[in-house]
């Protein structure tokens, strides 16, 4: 790869100023992943405007089961990020031509397999959460449909994993402008002109996720780099499957059990008449815009330290990680500022009806605050996920803010029974498992070299 294609199409992560770098890689996959939160916002914004309230409920009753499933594929991307950005790091370029093809058929059957699974237990799961009877029939029918795209976000997610690995973070986001705009023109089409509420929506999101998925496996197929793909012979290095299932399959288990922790608080807010159900519906698509927006600096992060630790570049490994979580702060922040001045606004994109708009503010001024916090959390585990570990971070997460959570459900809420015990459980787990996550990191890096991390950046 020429040093002339190599700027054209990407950022250089072992050189320059680490502010500007980060900034840069990560501004395109902001508008990337607020475009991936558009594919779930349409959904109810649509049905809340003209299908009516029952639908909006439908589909509001699914987003913690539809995270539970999501986030697997974006957890196996990020294991594929890593490997990639590594053997890019190391300049082997024969090996990271072999991991983009072993990804890629890894990805696509992890894929499948989802999908038959959320065929078979989306009913039972809902019903476990107590889903409304009135809401279950809509709610089933959503999961099902949305299912179909499964195998495509996989293969969409691995696409993007390889193309940010090497420092291009702007034609994930071209394609993902695409298929959103196309998203939202067939929500529209399907209901309201075919009438076809939950089941319209549904079928949109896996038809644009089919068209994103193709769109960036043409990219690396045209891929003049070490990064094109090659299908011709379906062939996969089982050390390199490994690698990629070893990091990826417990960032993936994290953002499942995290999902998992939230379906028992999605099961806590249906203990509240509809009205309720229907306000966090709307309020809980801040969250997507506000956690999407602060994972692209994430990836940032550990894009950057992984790389650079391929690259043996150790002094822009440790300022990578405090230069992220500065951003990602300051990110979470300003959300939680534009929430608190427009919050009535923002809700009204999804409903006009104002005991569910009320309802939707409770929840939204209690999450602006919280918000930055989680940085401390997050920004810990990417870096410790670009160092190549998982494992003990996964653990730490389940415990202190999974099953943290489970236990606030039962004890706390259980004595209060009021809807502000339910959101406030968010920033207290995110604060106490960032303590654990940034002792953990401390001490990997120590161990790793022999020093403490450095307190400036670049």
């Amino acid at each position: 790869m020429s040093a002339r294609q190599r700027t054209r199409v990407s950022i250089d992560m072992t050189a320059g100023n680490l502010w500007r770098g980060i900034l840069r890689f990560s501004l395109p996959l902001m508008v990337t992943n607020v475009l991936q939160v558009l594919f779930n916002m349409s959904d109810v914004a649509v049905v809340g405007r003209f299908a009516g309230a029952e639908a909006l409920g439908a589909v509001g009753s699914t987003p913690m089961l539809v995270s539970l499933f999501t986030g697997l594929p974006i957890g196996l991307g990020a294991g594929v990020n890593v490997v990639i950005a590594r053997h890019l790091g190391e300049r082997d370029d024969a090996r990271v031509t072999r991991g983009v093809r072993t990804s890629f058929f890894l990805c696509l059957g992890f894929g499948l397999l989802l999908l038959a699974v959320m065929e078979l237990v989306s009913e039972p799961v809902l019903r476990l959460m107590k889903t409304k009877e009135i809401l279950l029939p809509g709610a089933v029918r959503y999961m099902q449909l949305y299912a179909l795209g499964m195998p495509a976000m996989c293969l969409y997610n691995f696409g993007a994993g390889v193309l940010c690995a090497s420092g291009d973070t702007k034609r994930p986001m071209l394609i993902l402008m695409a298929s959103g705009l196309a998203n939202i023109a067939m929500n529209l089409f399907f209901v309201i002109v075919c009438g076809m509420a939950e089941a319209g929506v549904a079928i949109a999101s896996a038809i644009s996720q089919c068209a994103a998925a193709a769109l960036v496996c043409a990219c690396l197929l045209r891929s003049e780099r070490c990064i094109r793909l090659t299908v011709a012979k379906p062939y996969i290095d089982v050390s390199l499957a490994k690698e990629v299932v070893s990091l990826g399959l417990p960032a993936a288990l994290q953002y499942a059990i995290f999902a998992v922790a939230n379906m028992f608080i999605q099961s806590a807010v249906n203990y509240f008449e509809p009205v309720i159900v229907e306000g966090n519906a709307a309020a809980q698509n801040a969250d997507g815009f506000a956690y999407d927006i602060m994972a692209a600096i994430y990836t940032g992060c550990s894009s950057f330290v992984s790389f650079n630790l391929g690259a043996k570049r150790t002094d822009r490994v440790q300022k990578t990680y405090i230069v992220s979580t500065i951003y990602s702060f300051a990110a979470g922040a300003l959300i939680g500022t534009l929430l608190l001045l427009f919050g009535q606004q923002f809700l009204s994109l999804f409903t006009t009806d104002a005991e569910v708009m009320a309802a939707g503010e409770t929840r939204l001024k209690i999450m602006a605050y919280s918000y930055a916090f989680s940085a401390f959390m997050d920004c810990a585990i990417a870096a410790s996920r670009g160092l190549g570990k998982t494992v003990v971070p996964t653990v730490i997460v389940v415990m202190g803010s999974c099953v943290f959570r489970v236990i606030w459900v039962y004890t706390v809420f259980a004595h209060f029974h009021t809807i502000a015990s339910i959101y406030s459980l968010y920033i207290i787990s995110w604060l106490i498992t960032a303590i654990a996550e940034n002792i953990y990191l401390l001490k990997t890096w120590r161990r790793m070299t022999g020093r403490k991390p450095e307190t400036a950046a670049e």
